[in-house]
C-alpha cells in the first residue's frame, strides 16, 4: 500500500490537505477497508502510540480512532480532561511538549479551535483535529469518501446540508470546495455558517470549479442534490439553547416529502447521533435513502488512512 506524503504535519482543519492529497487518502482508505473485509491486517503503525485527548464526549470518534490504531498494529491512549493536568490548568504548551516525548501523535476532540492550533504549535508530533466548534475535518473527509466510494467520481456531485451552520457544515463547505463539489447550505437567519469560512470556500471554489450556495430555503438547497445531509439542531455545549433552536429549526429537516418533491433518488447522510423526528424523520433514517451507517463506518477507514499518513512521517 502506498502511504500518501502529505505536505502538512498536522490535520488541524480541512484545508491542511490539498485536493490531490485528500483523494490519495480516499484511495488508501478504500484499500484498508477492502483488506479488513477480507480479514487481512496491515500493521502499518506497529510500535506507534496515539494519545486521544477528549474534552468533549464521543462514541464514533473514540471507538473509530482506538479501533483503527489497534487494527494498524499500534496503541491508543484515552485521555479525558479529568485524566491529564491540562484539565487542571497546566499550560497547553507544557502539555504539548511533554506528550511529544511519550507519543507518536495526538488526536484531540475539544471546543476551541485555538486549543488544537496551540497544541500543534508546541508539539513535535502530528496533531489530528477530532472535532472543534469550528471544524470537523475527519467527518467531512469520511463523508466525501462515502460519496466517492459510491460514485467512483466526484464530478457533477451536489450535496445539500440542511440545518445549523455548525462545524460540520463548515467542513463540508471547505472540503467540498477543495474537491470541486456543489455544496448548498440551508439554515435560518442567525444560524448560517461563519461568513469567513464561506468566503474561504468561495475563494477555493473559483479555482476548483465547485459551487457554494448559502440560503434560507430548504427546497432551494435540496433541489437537484444527489445527497442530503443534516445534523442535530443543538450541538454539544448548546443545551441551554435547545428550546430556542427547536423553534428556529422546525422547518429545517429532511422528510420523505422533501425527498420526493426535490430529489427522489437522493441519499441521506447524518454525522450522528441523530434526534429522530427532529432534524430528520425516523422513516427517512430507516429507508433505502439512508446511508448513515456506511458513512459512520467510513470514519474508521479514512481515519486509519490519515493516521498512516501523519504518524509515518
Amino acid at each position: 500500500m502506498k502511504i500518501p506524503n502529505l505536505h502538512s504535519t498536522d490535520l488541524r482543519k480541512d484545508t491542511d490537505c490539498t485536493p490531490d492529497e485528500i483523494l490519495s487518502l480516499f484511495k488508501l482508505a478504500a484499500e484498508l477497508k477492502s483488506a479488513q473485509k477480507k480479514g487481512k491486517r496491515h500493521h502499518l503503525l506497529e510500535g506507534k502510540t496515539l494519545g486521544m485527548i477528549f474534552e468533549k464526549s464521543s462514541t464514533r470518534t473514540r471507538v473509530s480512532f482506538e479501533a483503527g490504531m489497534y487494527q494498524l498494529g499500534g496503541n491508543a491512549l484515552f485521555l479525558s480532561k479529568n485524566d491529564i493536568q491540562m484539565g487542571r490548568g497546566e499550560p497547553i504548551e507544557d502539555t504539548a511538549r511533554v506528550l511529544s516525548r511519550y507519543l507518536d501523535g495526538i488526536m484531540i476532540r475539544t471546543f476551541a479551535q485555538s486549543t488544537v492550533d496551540d497544541l500543534a504549535k508546541y508539539a513535535d508530533i502530528p496533531i489530528i483535529n477530532g472535532l472543534t466548534d469550528v471544524y470537523h475535518p475527519c467527518q467531512a473527509y469520511a463523508d466525501y469518501f462515502t460519496i466517492f466510494e459510491r460514485e467512483k467520481s466526484l464530478s457533477g456531485i451536489n450535496i445539500a446540508f440542511i440545518g445549523d451552520g455548525n462545524n460540520v457544515a463548515n467542513s463540508l463547505l471547505l472540503t467540498g470546495a477543495l474537491l470541486g463539489i456543489g455544496v448548498s447550505v440551508a439554515s435560518p437567519k442567525g444560524y448560517q455558517p461563519d461568513k469567513k469560512i464561506v468566503a474561504e470556500a468561495e475563494q477555493i471554489a473559483r479555482k476548483t470549479g465547485a459551487t457554494i450556495n448559502i440560503t434560507t430555503g430548504v427546497e432551494d438547497a435540496a433541489r437537484g442534490a444527489q445527497y442530503l445531509y443534516t445534523d442535530v439542531w443543538a450541538s454539544m455545549g448548546q443545551e441551554k439553547e435547545a428550546l430556542k433552536r427547536k423553534k428556529a429549526f422546525s422547518k429545517y429537516k429532511i422528510s420523505m416529502g422533501l425527498i420526493k418533491k426535490c430529489c427522489p433518488e437522493a441519499k441521506v447522510m447524518h454525522c450522528l447521533p441523530a434526534h429522530r423526528g427532529e432534524e430528520v424523520d425516523e422513516m427517512v433514517l430507516d429507508s433505502p435513502h439512508s446511508i448513515i451507517f456506511d458513512e459512520a463506518e467510513n470514519r474508521l477507514h479514512i481515519q486509519k488512512a490519515i493516521m498512516c499518513a501523519l504518524l509515518n512521517k
